[in-house]
C-alpha cells in the first residue's frame, strides 16, 4: 500500500513509463481526447478533481521540463491563469504560451503518451506537460566495478 502521493494505479503507471520529451495532456472536463491515445479519466464531478491539484501531484512525482498552455487563457480566464503562473514560477517550471489550435495539434502528436482528464471547468485550462530529466552532470561517486 502506498503511503502518500498519487494512488491511482493507471496514472502511476503512465508517469512511470514516461521518458524525456514525452508529452502528457492534462485536460479540463470538456477537452476532446484523441481516441488513439491512452486516457486516464480522473473526473468524478464538475470541478472534482481540480486540475491544479493534479498538476501538483504530477509535478511532485515527475520532472516537468516545460508546460504548454493556450494563450487565450490570459484573456478568457485571467484569475485561473494567475494561479497557474504563480505555481509554475514557484516550482521553476517554464511556461510556453501557444494558440489553442496549436495546443490541440500537440494533443495528437506522436510523442503524446496519454491524456489525463480532470473535472476542471475553467475555459482554456488544458495544458500539455513535457517530461524532463531529474538528473544531470557527471558521475562523482567512488563506486567502481
Amino acid at each position: 500500500m502506498l503511503k502518500s502521493g498519487i494512488l491511482n494505479p493507471q496514472l502511476l503507471r503512465v508517469l512511470g513509463e514516461s521518458g524525456h520529451m514525452d508529452l502528457l495532456m492534462l485536460s479540463d472536463a470538456a477537452m476532446p481526447l484523441p481516441l488513439e491515445k491512452e486516457r486516464v479519466d480522473l473526473a468524478i464531478l464538475n470541478d472534482l478533481p481540480r486540475q491544479l491539484t493534479i498538476l501538483k501531484a504530477i509535478a511532485d512525482q515527475l520532472k516537468l521540463e516545460k508546460i504548454y498552455i493556450a494563450e487565450e487563457i490570459q484573456r478568457v480566464s485571467p484569475n485561473y491563469f494567475a494561479k497557474v503562473k504563480s505555481y509554475l514560477e514557484r516550482e521553476s517550471i517554464p511556461l510556453e504560451m501557444i494558440p489553442h489550435e496549436q495546443l490541440k495539434a500537440k494533443s495528437r502528436a506522436p510523442e503524446l503518451r496519454a491524456c489525463i482528464r480532470t473535472g476542471e471547468r475553467t475555459s482554456y485550462s488544458t495544458m500539455i506537460l513535457q517530461v524532463g530529466v531529474p538528473y544531470g552532470g557527471d558521475d562523482k561517486t567512488d563506486f567502481t566495478i
